[in-house]
């Protein structure tokens, strides 16, 4: 096997001596690009960013910016980064390198104090400005040098150029105050056709490299198929399974594990189909969110309503729905989402697959039905969709947060009668739970006042939450109840206008 190599701003690299555990961000600093740093090691803070080259959505390869302090260098044996560092062509001989355009309008524009932060915000910046299907609004006049106060003319989270703010979740500054970054984002136009970093989108992003990568006693392993990956969980079923090791990489920096032998299934084309079919849609366990929310495109709503308050965008740049169900956490935002759509999930194994409803997957706190050597293949979301659906997470911040309670519906209501209810719950029990009793008290209800504050009594009533650092047990239940009240509220304007 042809010894694990990583290409860092257009420069090849042996990953060698680095341990299997060694995160990006420290390969990257050890070579002298400290551009990128640590700031929280949890991937909160988005002071390590960098970008990563990745099969695209519009093109043949999208610049993904990504966590390097979560990622372990040889997770992306064979593949491609840039940091901020490399986003500027190189000077002439003896001269400074020009400043990338999204560098420019950080400087012009104060968006940098003492500095941080900054090559993070860059490398976050650089990818929205790499999205092949951003664009100007036609009216706003927008480009380089652009005044972002027209912005307004857009809503605040949207830039006349065609940015999205969202793209820099996760990413933090103690010192700006946030505006003259934004107008930096605001005041980017679009890539020239001599951009190589542009260019190299119309090129096919680097293929899965099989890895076996071992340095004192410590294996990280890509398999070339799922089969193999099956065979080697059969055989090793003490093995950690990574995809975006959002979650892992936070127990390699904070709690400094150190596993024996990892297995890395994230670039496993076998995981990374989404197909919607007549009667149902498949997600590949391997398809991160990001990809998941482009490619369904609102399709879902309840999935689109999801997505933007599910950490941030760096995280979902990488997480998966796979490795969000397979740590069985009872505040993950995807279950509750995921069994109000009566989700089911595919487990494989060596000898072969079997298709379990979300509802009976959980077990108790981070456990579940999935036996050793088991993977989850997919997520399967029968068709069609209820039409009336709302996430509702009550967190302490906006975005970017852990929930203390989520709250997801899927109901059918025809001539104002609840045919159907689903609702799905996160953070008021040990594992996500259906809320049985609420939906039996909505089911063949009329969809008035009266019979949703009877049903929230009844939702008050579900679960056992417990008092924590995020939410007492009491406010839990009386924002389930509150939830409901609100979509009833939101529905009946929907109606009446």
């Amino acid at each position: 096997m042809v010894a694990a190599r990583i290409t860092v701003n257009g420069k090849e690299a042996p990953i060698s001596p680095a341990a299997p555990h060694t995160t990006v961000l420290d390969f990257l600093r050890e070579r002298g690009l400290t551009g990128a740093k640590e700031g929280c090691a949890e991937g909160e803070c988005g002071a390590c960013s960098v970008l990563v080259a990745r099969p695209g959505v519009g093109k043949p390869t999208d610049w993904v910016a990504v966590n390097a302090c979560l990622v372990s260098v040889a997770a992306l044996d064979g593949q491609e980064v840039v940091t901020c560092e490399g986003l500027a062509p190189a000077g002439e001989t003896g001269t400074p390198p020009a400043l990338h355009p999204v560098q420019e309008e950080m400087a012009v524009r104060g968006g940098s104090q003492c500095g941080y932060c900054t090559p993070g915000f860059v490398c976050s910046m650089a990818s929205e400005y790499y999205r092949p299907d951003r664009c100007a609004h036609a009216d706003s006049g927008a480009g380089a040098g652009s005044d972002s106060d027209s912005a307004e003319s857009t809503d605040a989270e949207h830039g006349p150029n065609g940015f999205d703010l969202h793209a820099l979740s996760g990413n933090l500054c103690r010192c700006t105050g946030y505006r003259p970054i934004r107008d930096a984002a605001f005041a980017v136009g679009q890539p020239t056709e001599d951009d190589p970093l542009a260019q190299r989108r119309e090129q096919p992003a680097p293929e899965p490299v099989a890895t076996d990568y071992t340095r004192d006693g410590s294996t990280f392993l890509r398999p070339s198929t799922l089969t193999e990956a099956l065979q080697v969980l059969r055989e090793r079923p003490d093995a950690v399974v990574v995809a975006g090791s959002t979650d892992y990489g936070v127990e390699v920096n904070i709690r400094s594990r150190r596993a024996d032998y990892v297995v890395a299934i994230d670039r496993l084309p076998e995981l990374r189909e989404l197909r919607v079919e007549s009667d149902h849609i498949e997600i590949g366990a391997a398809v991160t969110l990001t990809e998941i929310e482009r490619r369904l495109d609102g399709s879902v709503p309840l999935l689109a309503e999801l997505f933007p308050q599910f950490a941030s965008r760096l995280i979902r740049n990488s997480g998966t729905l796979g490795g969000n169900l397979g740590t069985g956490s009872p505040i993950g935002d995807s279950p509750p989402v995921l069994l109000a759509l009566e989700a089911s999930l595919v487990l494989a194994d060596a000898d072969g697959e079997r298709e379990v409803p979300l509802a009976e997957y959980f077990t108790g706190y981070r456990q579940s039905v999935r036996r050793p050597g088991e993977l989850i293949r997919a997520v399967r979301i029968p068709k069609p969709l209820s039409p009336v659906t709302a996430f509702h997470k009550i967190a302490k911040r906006r975005f970017d947060d852990i929930s203390s309670v989520a709250v997801a519906f899927a109901f059918d209501i025809e001539d104002g009668i609840v045919r159907k209810a689903r609702i799905g719950l996160g953070g008021v029990a040990a594992t996500p739970i259906r809320a049985l009793a609420t939906e039996a008290a909505l089911e063949r209800k009329s969809w008035t006042a009266e019979t949703v504050e009877a049903a929230a009594r009844v939702l008050r009533g579900e679960g056992t939450p417990m008092d924590d650092h995020r939410a007492s047990a009491g406010y839990r239940s009386a924002m389930l109840g509150q939830s409901l009240l609100k979509l009833h509220a939101q529905t009946t304007e929907a109606v009446s206008s």
